[in-house]
């Protein structure tokens, strides 16, 4: 039970370092929480510093949510702690204890746990951000798309009850986070991306 507990919250702390925050510090940018989009995520980062520091931003988000389950998985934990633990390192991610709980909008530390989880789910949910991504060039329609047919991919692949209640959670979130975004995409206001750029980590 204490392991299991530990896995939780260190998954949640682990969540809640905000690499945007970090990296920006870092290369003496501005605090993304205060500038352009005001989101602690890779593109508003690309904006205020570049390709690099946006880079190291989505990889340190992705780690976030895949160190953590991975972490569970050596561990043995049973399904029900694992799903907790790739909930909680998703929830750290939006809202992180270390910076005011001010996070981002989760798609790159989404993409992190469901890798951590099953990495053919991971595959196929890439597969479809990209294919969505190659043809509408629209971000936050690739990846709320992914994410939402995600839960049907861990049917599939991955039928374990308490995973597939924790993605239907974690949808549920990363929707919600994207609720501004998806008013862009029903108005026709939302901006197109040049492929291979994530708009919504």
């Amino acid at each position: 039970m204490t392991m299991n507990i530990l896995l939780i919250a260190g998954g949640y702390l682990f969540g809640s370092i905000s690499t945007a925050i970090i990296v920006c510090k870092m290369m003496g940018l501005p605090d993304p929480r205060t500038t352009g989009s005001r989101n602690p995520g890779a593109t508003n980062v690309a904006r205020l510093g570049g390709k690099k520091a946006a880079a190291l931003t989505l990889a340190g988000d992705m780690l976030k949510g895949l160190v953590p389950v991975l972490i569970a998985h050596a561990l043995h934990a049973s399904p029900t702690v694992l799903a907790a633990t790739a909930l909680a390192a998703f929830l750290g991610h939006l809202y992180p204890v270390f910076f005011g709980f001010q996070g981002g909008k989760g798609v790159a530390t989404a993409l992190g746990v469901i890798y951590g989880l099953y990495w053919p789910v991971g595959l196929l949910t890439t597969g479809i951000w990209l294919a969505m991504a190659m043809v509408f060039r629209i971000s936050s329609l690739a990846a709320l798309t992914a994410i939402l047919l995600t839960p049907l991919g861990f049917m599939w692949l991955l039928p374990e009850r308490p995973i597939i209640i924790a993605m239907v959670v974690l949808t549920a979130l990363l929707y919600w986070r994207h609720r501004s975004n998806i008013a862009n995409l029903l108005s026709g206001k939302e901006g197109k991306i040049s492929f291979g750029k994530d708009n919504n980590s």
